[in-house]
């Protein structure tokens, strides 16, 4: 049965409210940016804070906002308050280690972990929630996951785009081509964000950019702020290259899953029509990444293939924390989300 709604579509040029502050580090640069404030956390705090953890993950996001719609009623000028970035560019030293330490090997060997991408497993290996979601998944726990994706697919393709003038020939060529499809490829209504919007309005949901902010894990944060970290920094341009090919390569065989669970559900056609565009689409912008953006890239700037691996296994490791968390809590049978969605 379709899931009856009235939300309506929300023009992504709104920006979002300030979130709640999650510990002390958030709070002091969430008091900054209301202008109730001028206190920033002292450097010693933030490299002590888990790197995985709300208050960083928090902090890391708003001012990485900053720089996509920004939050209402916060001066745009502070998108580039030299305060502010220097909290950001600690946080970030935290957060990237980590990802070095728990989510690289250190391997420059592209070709294999990219092979290794394109093999899917037999079945489910614990961390999947597609699997699980196409297998046993209900209604409200597919409404949970989309909010907190929404994070991400409300803003679908922006954050890689920062990496297109620091590439060149094949690379860029191949980037642009398969992001001009996830920007609708020139209608407006086929952009994938608006079509993720769609998505949530069929499921009962808010389509408000940034409305589900305070109810997403950590866990989630952290995966969109990685895409940030990366494609903000030309240094980090591999490690984005990596990340985009992780995505588009594994993406194709958990949207069929996933549109496989809305039916089953009984969502509507707005739900299911998302994944299935992503089923083809990601098909063929698989062949694109790989064969032009990663080879073009490698052919340019070999010296990056550590990088480019750094990307898809972080992606890997995040992705893994993402799905640790959501099962452990979905098979007890409670939200997942810090706050849980109302019908």
């Amino acid at each position: 049965m379709t899931t009856q709604t009235t939300a309506t579509y929300r023009s992504p040029a709104v920006s979002p409210g300030l979130p709640q502050a999650r510990g002390p580090l958030s709070e002091n640069v969430l008091t900054v940016l209301a202008g109730s404030g001028t206190r920033l956390p002292e450097t010693g705090a933030v490299r002590r804070c888990d790197p995985y953890g709300d208050d960083i993950q928090l902090l890391l996001y708003v001012l990485y906002e900053l720089h996509y719609r920004g939050f209402s009623g916060v001066d745009e000028k502070l998108e580039w308050n030299p305060a502010l970035l220097g909290v950001r560019a600690v946080a970030e030293d935290v957060f990237l280690d980590s990802l070095r330490r728990d989510g690289g090997t250190g391997s420059k060997d592209v070709a294999g972990v990219v092979d290794a991408l394109q093999v899917e497993p037999v079945g489910d290996d614990g961390h999947s929630v597609s699997h699980y979601l196409q297998r046993e998944g209900e209604l409200w726990q597919l409404r949970e996951y989309a909010a907190l994706r929404s994070l991400y697919h409300l803003k679908e393709a922006d954050p890689h785009l920062w990496v297109v003038p620091r590439l060149t020939g094949r690379a860029k060529a191949g980037m642009v081509a398969v992001e001009f499809d996830e920007f609708g490829a020139g209608r407006a209504e086929n952009i994938h964000a608006r079509l993720f919007a769609d998505l949530m309005t069929d499921l009962g949901l808010d389509s408000q950019y940034g409305h589900y902010l305070d109810a997403a894990p950590a866990q989630a944060l952290a995966i969109v702020n990685m895409m940030s970290l990366f494609g903000l920094h030309r240094r980090l341009r591999g490690a984005l290259v990596g990340h985009f090919a992780a995505v588009e390569i594994t993406s194709s065989p958990g949207s069929r899953r996933l549109a496989t669970a809305l039916r089953r559900v009984g969502a509507g056609p707005a739900a299911q029509r998302f994944y299935d565009e992503h089923v083809e689409a990601d098909a063929v912008h698989e062949q694109v990444v790989r064969h032009e953006v990663i080879e073009g890239l490698l052919q340019d700037e070999p010296a990056l293939a550590a990088d480019i691996v750094l990307g898809i296994e972080a992606t890997g490791h995040l992705e893994n924390l993402l799905g640790d968390h959501l099962l452990t809590a979905w098979r007890d049978g409670r939200s997942a989300l810090r706050t849980p969605l109302t019908l």
